[in-house]
């Protein structure tokens, strides 16, 4: 009985992400990543009108209702959805597709770990942490780090695949040309979309 319930918690906390493949990028591409990553600035939003952090306030109001059975704890909850409007502004991305990302990616496990060693939230690659960072891979475990390096990645695939997001999803996962991913990530977008 005790190895059945052991392996099913290996089985539970492990990610059944694709395998990001570690490709040639332009050298002006990898020191743009990496200044980005290496930026500390922490994730509060600023917003010029009153009527944009207003709209803010209210989707995080609304995807932290969404979020609070799969993260109970509020001030977690928080500071993810705090970190995941910052990352995906900055980088140019709609959150609710980041979130539909994470939601197939991790399911919102901050620890969640693939079969090929993707990690965290964005199941991040350790070989990033190499070609763009300071070559610590525990650090993608780290909230924002991981949500950093997953964004700005993600943004890269989709300026290298000329605005084609169903590619970039592709090749985000390794499986590039194959529908199942890009597919599954547009289908949890819905469910993360604000209407407010």
């Amino acid at each position: 009985m005790l190895p059945a319930i052991v392996l099913s918690l290996v089985v539970s906390s492990v990610s059944h992400a694709g395998n990001q493949k570690e490709e040639a990028i332009a050298d002006s591409v990898r020191l743009a990543l990496a200044k980005v990553i290496a930026d500390p600035r922490p994730p509060k939003p600023s917003f010029d009108k009153i009527e944009e952090r207003i709209k803010y306030l209210h989707w995080l109001g609304e995807m932290s209702d969404r979020l609070t059975r799969r993260i109970p704890d509020r001030q977690t909850r928080l500071e993810l959805l705090e970190t995941i409007w910052y990352e995906s502004k900055r980088a140019g991305l709609e959150p609710a597709m980041v979130m539909g990302l994470m939601q197939v990616e991790s399911g919102f496990k901050k620890y969640a770990t693939s079969i090929v060693g993707a990690r965290g939230y964005m199941q991040v690659m350790p070989f990033w942490s190499r070609v763009i960072g300071d070559g610590d891979p525990k650090k993608l475990f780290h909230m924002q780090t991981n949500l950093r390096y997953g964004c700005s990645i993600l943004r890269m695939y989709i300026d290298m695949e000329g605005g084609n997001l169903y590619l970039a999803l592709g090749r985000y996962n390794g499986s590039r040309g194959r529908p199942e991913y890009p597919n599954a990530v547009l289908a949890n977008w819905k469910n993360w979309e604000f209407k407010g």
